[in-house]
């Protein structure tokens, strides 16, 4: 299984698929922000990063420019206020990671029982995939899914997420209801089979949790709404509600 990992996070890495990402994921890797001159940008794609036995999948939307295209792990490195911290802080309190932030990929942080992941894989300008970028990178996401096979609940962290969780979920045999299931904060959708229920949240990006769309508390329900879909609640932690 190892073997696969290794050769999937290979084409990640080195895929070049989309000129426009390319381009701006490299000029962002050149130029730099000024906290963060002295440091060497990652400035390619960002593979998945978590527990590979997890039974709880997160998906986001994209790298941050000076996230993740700067450290090389999803959801790390855009600060105290940012959602890596954000995030983090919340799954440390249920007990799915060892730290209560996520500032390098040298930081020592470990997850237990959740994986993290992007429907793209690059930093996009003004953090707006395209509709052609999102599907050239979503088979990467498919395929996670199938290397992921103790995963029971996925969790879509905005609205563009939960897009491309359901379109690679159908991927790989979801009979999707008619009504086709629309994104909700806090919605939970059961698709049938063995396949992963999905969970719906707002993204932790700065622009929701700092004007209240998404407090803590909102997020920590969300989050055991997915672990009790996962077949995790026991793995909760004491910690603020």
């Amino acid at each position: 299984m190892s073997g696969a990992w290794d050769s999937l996070n290979r084409r990640i890495v080195n895929c070049r698929r989309c000129r426009r990402l390319v381009s701006f994921r490299e000029e962002v890797a050149r130029r730099k922000r000024a906290a963060f001159r002295k440091e060497e940008y990652w400035g390619r794609p960002v593979p998945g990063f978590g527990d590979r036995e997890a039974r709880l999948l997160i998906v986001g939307l994209a790298p941050a420019a000076h996230g993740a295209n700067r450290t090389g792990r999803m959801f790390t490195g855009d600060g105290p206020s940012g959602a890596g911290d954000f995030l983090m802080r919340a799954l440390h309190e249920l007990g799915l990671a060892s730290l209560p932030y996520s500032r390098a990929r040298e930081d020592g942080l470990e997850l237990s029982g959740a994986f993290l992941s992007a429907v793209v894989r690059c930093a996009p300008p003004g953090n707006r995939p395209t509709r052609e970028e999102i599907e050239k990178c979503l088979p990467f996401l498919v395929e996670e899914l199938r290397l992921l096979r103790e995963v029971r609940a996925v969790l879509a962290l905005g609205r563009v997420a939960f897009s491309g969780c359901l379109r690679a979920l159908e991927s790989l045999g979801a009979a999707l209801p008619n009504p086709r299931p629309r994104f909700s904060h806090g919605a939970v959708y059961e698709l049938g089979g063995r396949l992963p229920v999905l969970v719906a949240s707002y993204h932790p990006s700065r622009q929701n949790t700092q004007t209240g769309r998404l407090t803590p508390r909102m997020f920590r329900a969300v989050l055991e709404k997915a672990l009790a879909a996962a077949g995790l609640p026991d793995l909760e932690a004491p910690g603020p509600r």
